[in-house]
This record gives structure tokens, C-alpha cells and sequence, in this order.
């Protein structure tokens, strides 16, 4: 039994080897070990640097590898090809408080391993003192409500359409329409962040004054979550920038600004951060490769973003509901030195939705983006909110939507309008 401070991953995994050799070849190649015994590995050395294998679990074989390896090709493997979950524990001190070096060790060359033939990363456990070594989100639940000005229930909002191609004085119109709906919540494209035809600066000057004028009637300031997506030094130069033009949230492409940008942002930005996923498919789409989303999340959780893009329920994309579902529940979870952080549904959203999200969800600590249900109601852009936060209320009080809509005439129009789309 060691005593050494570790943190923990859980990985499901396939190989012709036997899972537990396969598991110790893990273990070795993301530690103190490689392809061959090595004198300097001393057993002092393997005690204090070595990751050990702490469970396996044999969960059934495959005639035919889910992956193709050319090492396997060599050495005539022919299966069959052992599937199980496996659990490693890797010694603190070999990373400390570096996420970059955390991800080499969980997420490095055991993806590219020979005798593997489907690796994915399923979750992550660490020691909370450990987890609070990393900055953690600074706003979290909590402190993205603050900034919304919204309790009590979800925060509704909408993406910017078209995605490309409005001018700042377009966008600026747009969002003046939105902000006269009623909305919460409004967010660039991932598209767009500083193209030639509507320049980054360009479109804060023209938006953030529309915003003000409507904080003055609403008595609250609608979010606007503009993509700073850039180089290190250009999303810390934006940041500082909606935050003196008053902005309360600021959008970043995560996984293309990466984990050390996203880490710069934090240490530096005094606005929530808005974590969009997009390309989170090529992580996760094949289930012998890639990440889980309850460890992706916590990863980003450890660099510091507050709202991350879960999908929706029967949304535009390949993802099945439950997956949407325990993606939610995984960034709503408590995890040990890591604050909670705001699931963002969208994709294909509308108020038909609701009551399905949240039976499953069971909370409205949440963001329910809608684009053409919003904008495209029948009625308008404002109906279309009021037809998203009546659904809700509906939802929240146990009630149908065909009964809440007999005295609602904007959830009825919706139900009309997007019930035979969807």
C-alpha cells in the first residue's frame, strides 16, 4: 500500500494483450518505464515515480480490433481483443500543478500505444487538495447568475445568425432586437471573432451601447459572451477591453485556444468565460477513442472556465440524449476543490424541450440558448423568449405544455409552429 499523494484515471481500453499486461504497459509508458528494462529504473525509483495499476475490469472480447495497429499486424495478432475498464493511479509529484504536464500523463502516447487498440479517457480523480493547486472556475453557478441578473431559473438566450457575414451595425441591430425580447443571454458565433468585415473592436463599440441603453429598462444587463478567441495576448487585450466597455462575459473556442490559453485567460480575466466546444465530436465521437465528457469537462474545470456547451435534448447532432443529459450533470456535479459550472444547452432548442430537460436534469441551473426558436417564432423574437421561460415554468410546476398554453398564447404558437418540425 503506498502512501505517496496520487490522483487517479479510469480508462476503458482494448488489446489482443490480456487487459492486465495491457494495463502495466500503460502504467509503464506514462511513467518511469518504456519498451525495455532500463537499469536506471532502480526500485527506489519505480516506489517513489511509477504509476500502478489500482483496477481491472474484464467486460467482454471482440473478434476484430476496434482500431487498426500496424505493431499488432506485425507480431500476427489475431485476436480475439479484450475490452475492460481500467483504473491507473499516477504519483503527484511526477506533474504538480501543470496541466499541461497533467494531460502528457493522462492523454499522451498511451493513445498511440501498439498493443491498444481502443483507448478512452473516462474520468479523472484528484485529491482536492490537489485540484485546488489549479485556478478552478472563478465564477462558476453562482457567479454567472450574479452577472446575468437571473435567479430561480434558467438562463435563456440566443446565438448571433447568420454566423458570418453581418456588419458591427447589423450585429448591433440584431442584439438591439434581442435585447427588446427579453433575453438573458447572447453569444457570438464560433465562427466569427475578428474577421476583415467586422473587426473585433468594431463590434464591441457598436454592441455594448445597445446593451446599456436596454440595461437602464430592464434593470439588468444582458450577457453578451463576444469571442476573444486569439493568441494569448490578444484575448487578455479583449478581455480588458468588454470589461471596460461594461461587458459581463467574455467566449473563448476552447479546445483551439488550448488548455495554456485558456489557464492565461483565467489568471487574468475579471469576466466569466464562456467555454464553447466546438470540435468536441473528433474527441469523443468514436467510443474506442478519445475522451468521455465527464473528464473532459473536469479538465477545463481545472483551467478555469466557467460555462461550458453540453448540446440538447433532440438536437441537430449525432449525440443521444442521455449523453447530453449526464454531460450536464457531470459539469452541475460537485467535485473536490472544483466549483460547479453553468451546462449551455442548445442546438436545435425550442420550448418543446423543456420539459424533457428537466425531468432528466432535475435543475434549471443551466443556459438554454435557442436560435430559430427564438427568432424564428411565428410571432417574434419576444414571443419566442416568453414561449421558452412559459415551457419552463411549465416544466418546473409539473404542468403539460398543452395545458400551460391554453392561456399563453406565445407557448401556443410555438407548440403550432415548431411541434410538426421537430
Amino acid at each position: 500500500m503506498t502512501t505517496r499523494p496520487e490522483f487517479r484515471a479510469r480508462y476503458w481500453i482494448e488489446s489482443s494483450t490480456p487487459l492486465a499486461k495491457a494495463a502495466e504497459v500503460i502504467a509503464g509508458e506514462q511513467s518511469s518505464g518504456t519498451f525495455l528494462k532500463l537499469a536506471s529504473e532502480t526500485d527506489v525509483l519505480k516506489e517513489r515515480s511509477r504509476a500502478r495499476v489500482v483496477a481491472v475490469e474484464p467486460q467482454g472480447e471482440a473478434a476484430t480490433p476496434s482500431l487498426h495497429s500496424a505493431h499488432e499486424e506485425r507480431r500476427g495478432a489475431a485476436g480475439p481483443y479484450h475490452q475492460g475498464e481500467i483504473e491507473i493511479a499516477f504519483p503527484i509529484a511526477n506533474v504538480g500543478p501543470h496541466l499541461g504536464t497533467l494531460l502528457a500523463t493522462i492523454a499522451g502516447n498511451l493513445f498511440e500505444l501498439g498493443e491498444v487498440t481502443g483507448c478512452r479517457l473516462l474520468d479523472l480523480h484528484l485529491p482536492e487538495d490537489y485540484a485546488r493547486q489549479f485556478a478552478g472556475p472563478r465564477f462558476g453557478v453562482a457567479g454567472t447568475r450574479e452577472h446575468a441578473g437571473v435567479s430561480g431559473r434558467p438562463i435563456i438566450g440566443t446565438i448571433i445568425k447568420p454566423s458570418i457575414g453581418l456588419t458591427p451595425e447589423e450585429t448591433a441591430a440584431l442584439v438591439d432586437t434581442l435585447c427588446e425580447a427579453g433575453l438573458d443571454f447572447i453569444k457570438d458565433d464560433e465562427l466569427i471573432c475578428d474577421p476583415p468585415y467586422a473587426p473585433f473592436e468594431a463590434r464591441l463599440a457598436a454592441v455594448m451601447p445597445v446593451i446599456e441603453r436596454h440595461a437602464d429598462r430592464l434593470g439588468r444587463k444582458v450577457m453578451y459572451a463576444i469571442n476573444i478567441s486569439g493568441t494569448p495576448d490578444e484575448m487578455r487585450r479583449r478581455q480588458d477591453q468588454v470589461a471596460e466597455a461594461g461587458g459581463t462575459c467574455v467566449m473563448a473556442c476552447v479546445n483551439w485556444v488550448g488548455f495554456s490559453g485558456v489557464q492565461d485567460l483565467r489568471a487574468h480575466a475579471e469576466l466569466p468565460i464562456h467555454g464553447h466546444r466546438n470540435g468536441w465530436g473528433m474527441l469523443t465521437r468514436h467510443p474506442a477513442l478519445g475522451f468521455a465528457f465527464t473528464a473532459y469537462q473536469k479538465l477545463w474545470r481545472l483551467a478555469g472556465i466557467d460555462q461550458l456547451h453540453v448540446n440538447g435534448i433532440r438536437n441537430k447532432f449525432w449525440e443521444p440524449d442521455d449523453s447530453v443529459v449526464a454531460s450536464a450533470r457531470a459539469c452541475l456535479r460537485p467535485e473536490p476543490g472544483l466549483a460547479p459550472i453553468m451546462p449551455v444547452f442548445s442546438s436545435g432548442q425550442w420550448a418543446g424541450q423543456a420539459p424533457d430537460t428537466y425531468a432528466a436534469l432535475r435543475s434549471t441551473d443551466l443556459m438554454y440558448l435557442a436560435g430559430g426558436g427564438i427568432i424564428g417564432h411565428p410571432d417574434g423574437a419576444a414571443a419566442g423568449v416568453a414561449s421558452l421561460r412559459e415551457a419552463w415554468e411549465a416544466a418546473a410546476l409539473g404542468e403539460s405544455l398543452e395545458a400551460y398554453a391554453r392561456t399563453r398564447p406565445a407557448l401556443r404558437a410555438a407548440l403550432d409552429f415548431f411541434g410538426g418540425r421537430a
